[in-house]
């Protein structure tokens, strides 16, 4: 399939096409699909599959472990890594993405576990099927309308099933809504692909200067400081993935606080947990009340 052929397959209302509904309902398409998404893990490779703590961490206090024997709606698959991790544990996972289901069943197709939905987060719907666990992990600050992709997650998921949510924060982020994404969006959207990661290149190159040397002083005051304590632990194909990351990704919407306390309130929720991770994201989860 073309990317001509990708961008374009979801500009219409799945009622119209039931042909391509298998096993779910999908309202009307609320995101667009982006190649851009498709392209991302095409450069990307393999090495995604690298540096397991960083998961580990992104989910906690919960463990891929907690998954052992449950069914797992993974909203926002991407290429599969954290389908394969959960898929070590869970009794089913439906993996759901819009754009990168090819990659998807190239990177799971080992594990019998796993069933591939191509749709629309915010939208899906799964007659009849709740979900143990819902885990939507680096996504949900990817679509058009984070809230309602969060109600619709929270509707998919049974009484007593746990929610988990790793979500850029507003807090933390000033240079990169105030700075990077302006950039982004004025000279990078249109730019190739290919380029665009030639150029993340040339720019993780000259930012291993001042995280190897200035803060490497204990300078917490410092933008990005615990986020760069990741960094020093990482290849540099990882952390130009991650730098390409922030200028490719066709929308970004930063999750204040407010937002994410707002979702995992206590009228819904039970045993909510909500904490900062390096200073630059949130983790957010809580068992969904009887």
């Amino acid at each position: 399939m073309d990317a001509e052929t990708r961008s374009s397959a979801y500009k219409y209302n799945y009622h119209s096409h039931p042909e391509l509904v298998s096993g779910y309902i999908a309202r009307e398409v609320v995101q667009e699909k982006h190649d851009e998404w498709y392209q991302q893990f095409v450069l990307y490779g393999k090495e995604l599959e690298d540096h397991r703590f960083l998961y580990d961490e992104w989910i906690l206090p919960v463990k891929f472990s907690d998954m052992r024997g449950e069914k797992v709606f993974e909203a926002g698959a991407g290429p599969g890594v954290m389908t394969r991790f959960i898929a070590e544990y869970a009794d089913e996972v439906v993996a759901v993405d819009l754009n990168t289901v090819e990659h998807l069943k190239r990177n799971v197709s080992d594990y019998k576990n796993v069933r591939i939905v191509e749709g629309d987060i915010a939208e899906i719907d799964f007659p009849g099927e709740k979900f143990d666990v819902t885990f939507c992990v680096g996504v949900i600050h990817h679509t058009q309308d984070p809230t309602k992709t969060f109600q619709n997650l929270f509707r998919q998921t049974r009484k007593g099933g746990r929610v988990v949510i790793w979500t850029y924060s507003y807090e933390g982020n000033f240079l990169v809504r105030k700075v990077v994404e302006p950039i982004r969006k004025a000279f990078l959207k249109n730019l190739d692909r290919r380029t665009l990661w030639f150029l993340s290149g040339i720019i993780t190159f000259f930012m291993y200067v001042p995280i190897y040397s200035v803060y490497l002083l204990p300078l917490k005051f410092l933008p990005f400081y615990e986020y760069f304590e990741n960094w020093r632990k990482m290849s540099f194909r990882r952390n130009l993935g991650n730098v390409f990351d922030k200028l490719n990704a066709p929308l970004t919407i930063f999750t204040k606080y407010s937002t994410i306390s707002s979702w995992f309130n206590e009228n819904d929720f039970q045993d909510i947990v909500i904490t900062k991770y390096k200073g630059t994201s949130w983790r957010g989860t809580g068992i969904k009340n009887d």
